[in-house]
């Protein structure tokens, strides 16, 4: 599946924001996705998972700041981000791999998927 992740800018500290990622190329609605954050010099980070029955897993570090929906008919994967930090700050990337179980944000999340968007920066002022 083809993913282009849209929506990234700048934002003001405390605020919000939504990221939006399109999926195009094959049946959407049996992935799971996933969102995930990287900036420089660090490794890339799982923010959120939502696996083909909308259930949705978060790492503790975002848990009810972050939350992750999609959209089958509109082939469309969300990032809503509340009560936003400077931390927050960095490249922003969806992704997808066609399975139903195991679509868990843990430490292992980035290696089990397949297909990947180019990034969206969102920068968030102090």
């Amino acid at each position: 599946v083809k993913l282009v992740e849209s929506g990234g800018g700048s934002a003001q500290a405390g605020g919000s924001h939504r990221l939006s990622c399109l999926a195009s190329g094959h049946t959407y609605t049996s992935y799971c996705m996933g969102w995930f954050r990287q900036v420089p010099g660090k490794q890339r980070e799982a923010l959120a998972s939502i696996n083909s029955y909308g259930y949705t897993t978060y790492p503790d570090s975002v848990q009810g700041r972050l939350i992750i929906s999609r959209d089958n008919a509109k082939n469309t994967l969300y990032l809503q981000m509340n009560r936003l930090r400077p931390e927050d700050s960095g490249m922003y990337y969806c992704a997808a791999d066609q399975r139903s179980l195991g679509c868990i944000a843990d430490e292992t999340f980035e290696a089990s998927l397949d297909d990947w968007g180019q990034g969206t920066q969102v920068t968030v002022s102090p």
